[in-house]
């Protein structure tokens, strides 16, 4: 009979500590996880019957492309209200003047605006220069500005289909280059991507629109986590997917059932849009259905979400386009 090998053993040993260490280790950090979520599970409930503290953004310069017009307007309207500096972007010079004299009449403290092509790099490029030097840093950042199309696939041509893409998804990359160091350095800002139902659900008729505003929704997200990963202090995003609205954008489109998925009226949009930023909500789907619908789709059969969308006229929804290339 022959006796254990001492070098063995002892290897052995420490290998059994060894893992006896990691398998404790992992039990902490799994019960930290677990405590951390049902710490914010209660703040979430909490937040149901009470409502969350809104941040003071007076004073804050907040930037939104697209704001000639639509959406972009009625959020400049509602920052005006706040008494935050306007930083007005739009390639329409007319419609953004305008937008320019009615935020002053609502009260804004300092309105500056600027014509932007967002389709152009360069041209963002240049234009965030000029902020820098004549507004300051910005700490809120709308990314609004769109393009649609409305075409089949292979209706739509390809410089339409490039226009869609560097407009609603490639312009946010050159303003986040553009303000998101400043923000950093300043441990203080707030991203806002306004992204689209059709950035979380394919949609008959919208395919560049869809995979442009799929592209904003996960660059969107992205930056968040890398703001989690890297620990980057006072860095807010906000996501927002709302379905379509009344802006002329969409004109002719109609929904089957307005009691499900009505089609939204902007200024409204712009108030759920402005309390999702004042109280630092990552998501904002609109209607609220959206966020169900998107769990059914995660859970039930292809066949059964098809008979869904049917039922909820998602095929066709793009059937009374006007096509007029209207910027939102």
């Amino acid at each position: 009979m022959t006796s254990a090998d001492p070098a063995l053993t002892s290897t052995g040993t420490l290998g059994l500590s060894h893992n006896m260490a990691s398998n404790l280790k992992s039990a902490k950090k799994l019960m930290v996880v677990l405590g951390k979520s049902m710490i914010a599970f209660l703040e979430t409930m909490i937040f149901i019957i009470i409502p969350r503290p809104r941040k003071n953004v007076a004073g804050e310069i907040v930037l939104i492309t697209g704001s000639g017009s639509g959406l972009g307007r009625f959020l400049a309207l509602k920052f005006a209200h706040l008494g935050s500096v306007l930083v007005l972007w739009d390639i329409n010079e007319e419609g953004n003047e305008d937008t320019c004299r009615m935020v002053r009449e609502a009260g804004a403290p300092r309105v500056y605006a600027y014509t932007c092509d967002c389709s152009q790099k360069e041209n963002v490029y240049r234009v965030a220069e000029q902020v820098k030097k004549e507004v300051g840093d910005v700490s809120i950042l709308i990314n609004n500005a769109g393009i649609v199309t409305g075409k089949s696939f292979l209706d739509c041509p390809d410089e339409l289909m490039e226009k869609a893409f560097d407009v609603n998804f490639k312009a946010h990359l050159w303003t986040y280059k553009s303000f998101l160091p400043a923000m950093i350095a300043n441990e203080h800002g707030h991203l806002v991507c306004i992204s689209s139902l059709a950035g979380l659900i394919g949609v008959n008729k919208l395919a560049d629109y869809c995979a442009s505003k799929f592209a904003a929704f996960g660059f969107a997200e992205s930056i968040f986590i890398e703001t989690m990963a890297q620990k980057l202090k006072g860095i807010k995003t906000t996501i927002v997917c709302p379905f379509f609205m009344k802006t002329g954008m969409f004109e002719g489109c109609s929904t089957v059932h307005p009691f499900l998925l009505p089609v939204l009226e902007p200024e409204y949009v712009a108030d759920k849009i402005v309390d999702a930023i004042l109280e630092e909500k990552i998501y904002l789907n609109l209607p609220r259905i959206l966020s169900f619908l998107m769990f059914l789709k995660s859970i039930l059969p292809v066949k059964v979400s098809v008979l869904l969308v049917d039922y909820l006229g998602a095929l066709n929804v793009m059937d009374g386009f006007v096509d007029k290339n209207k910027k939102n």
